[in-house]
């Protein structure tokens, strides 16, 4: 098949969502784009994108080939990379998707130190709360917070999760200390609205004995960092994981609640798609990863 050097210009036009994106990425101008988009539908004989005045979308068949061209560029760079001289310089782009809170806590601090070891290569990082698909949106690696639920990914484990119960010492004063799980049904208790089943606490006692409380309470949302804000203000009771309210407890601004038990221990991971062969842009990242989060 000829004329596949549009298949840069695509992959950058459906990253950026625009012609104008993806010609101010590449250098080139928007018509250039245009001309060579075109020129690819017509030889694979399909639309890739739906074009508006105001929007730029994949059509069905163009998130398709999207996936696919996506990764036949990066084995492409990485082919380029192992015949170079210079085989142990990472290059390119590394796309990356991870919650909000932690990505700020705990990548956000350590990510500097991975950019001067590798000054060829640009990371570009995706904050984002909700469940990203990866593949679908053409990132090269995820980090998730919990179990993984697609099977067809591979995780890399970097750290535990634990989630526990706290509030400020303002608010168990306040109120009466919860002794049991179903006390916490007479408490203001802080919702993350993105977790499934968002009013049912599963916990588990010493024993591994499982408990199911509904809870209330009148703050409910999508980002971990307002919860916890909250909490430190003694707004109520918040379940949140260790790697984010784990300072505050050791501080004395926060004090566990009902610390015998905690949700179901899960994992901080580094998802990415399989693959015959692993990036030396994924790679390095998941090393680098596992250096600094390994317990």
């Amino acid at each position: 098949m000829d004329g596949l050097e549009g298949l840069p210009v695509f992959v950058r036009a459906a990253r950026e969502g625009s012609f104008s994106g993806a010609a101010r990425a590449l250098g080139l101008t928007p018509s250039a784009v245009s001309k060579q988009i075109g020129r690819l539908e017509d030889q694979l004989s399909v639309r890739l994108f739906n074009r508006t005045t105001r929007r730029l979308s994949l059509t069905e068949e163009g998130a398709a080939f999207f996936e696919r061209a996506s990764r036949i560029l990066a084995d492409l760079e990485d082919a380029a990379a192992a015949v170079s001289s210079h085989r142990s310089v990472v290059r390119g782009r590394l796309r990356v998707t991870l919650p909000t809170a932690f990505g700020i806590l705990h990548l956000l601090p350590v990510l500097p130190q991975f950019l001067a070891r590798h000054p060829e290569l640009t990371v570009e990082i995706d904050l984002n709360d909700r469940f990203v698909n990866m593949i679908e949106e053409g990132f090269d690696l995820a980090l998730r917070v919990g179990d993984l639920e697609d099977s067809s990914l591979i995780g890399r484990r970097l750290a535990a999760n634990r989630r526990v119960m706290a509030a400020a010492p303002a608010y168990l004063a306040a109120h009466p200390e919860p002794k049991r799980p179903e006390d916490l049904k007479h408490h203001n208790c802080l919702v993350y609205t993105y977790r499934a089943q968002r009013y049912d606490w599963h916990l588990v006692d010493e024993e591994g004995q499982e408990h199911t409380i509904t809870v209330g309470g009148n703050l409910e949302t999508n980002n971990p960092m307002m919860l916890h804000g909250a909490a430190l203000d003694g707004l109520g009771i918040v379940l949140s994981p260790l790697w984010l309210i784990g300072p505050d407890i050791k501080a004395g601004r926060l004090q566990c609640v009902l610390p015998d038990y905690h949700w179901p221990d899960s994992a901080i991971q580094a998802v990415y798609p399989p693959g015959r062969y692993l990036s030396a842009r994924v790679r390095s990242f998941v090393d680098f990863l596992v250096e600094q989060f390994a317990e």
